[in-house]
This record gives C-alpha cells, structure tokens and sequence, in this order.
C-alpha cells in the first residue's frame, strides 16, 4: 500500500468569497460551489483543491480554532511571463485583494509577486525572468 499525494485542504471562513477569490485565478469550482460547506476544483494531473468552511471543521473537531499568528500556507501560481505576474497582480489588488509583495525581479531569477487570499493564505505569482541574451 502507498499513500499518494491527492489534494491541498483549505479552511476558509466565508466560501463565497473564497470560491469567487480562486475562480479569478481560473480554478473551476462548479457552480453552487460558493454555498457548500465543502467544495472542490480539479487541477491539473488529477489533484484537488478543496475548501471547508471552519463550520464544517468544528463539526468533527469542535476545539478547532483558525491560526491567529499569521499565515503558514501559500499556493504558488506559474504566469507564462513577467508581464502576466503585473497584470495579474493588479487587477486581483484593483478588486480588493490585499497585495502583500509588489511585483519585483527576484535574485532567484523570477517576476514574483504575492497576494493574500480572503483568509490571509499567501498566493504567490511568479514567472521566470528571460535569461540574458534571450
């Protein structure tokens, strides 16, 4: 028997926004996934992202509490170039997202950015810097 990795949980706190949040981001939660206390997209090669609502996580932990020291978790998004991590940066922070890191060309050789997702979750957006002489 082996374990596989299968899906990335999330616990949000209000599933409409967060739904609404990852939709913009070209995840494909179904339709009537904003009023579940659970919901799923696909990803690519078969993983899931899923979201539970605290309500749902107390309902088989009732001591759970949410993290109040800042978040831990981030979800790194691939652009297909720098001009996409701007873009894509500005329009999420131009809808109210909170833009936690502007754009900048990171020594690690990346456009990168992050954003914070309705629950203070990191969203990083990065693409590779065109090598020099390219």
């Amino acid at each position: 028997m082996t374990a596989r990795f299968d899906a990335i949980g999330l616990v949000v706190s209000d599933m409409a926004a967060s739904v609404a949040f990852y939709r913009r981001l070209g995840f494909a939660f179904p339709e009537g996934a904003e009023h579940q206390p659970h919901a799923e997209a696909e990803l690519p090669g078969g993983l899931r992202l899923m979201f539970d609502t605290e309500e749902t996580v107390r309902s088989f932990l009732p001591e759970w509490q949410p993290p109040s020291d800042g978040g831990r978790t981030s979800l790194a998004l691939r652009c297909d170039g720098p001009a996409e991590v701007d873009a894509l940066y500005e329009e999420l922070v131009g809808t109210g997202c909170h833009g936690e890191l502007k754009p900048w060309d990171a020594f690690w050789g990346q456009r990168y950015a992050v954003v914070l997702d309705p629950d203070g979750n990191g969203v990083d957006l990065f693409a590779p810097l065109a090598a020099a002489g390219e």
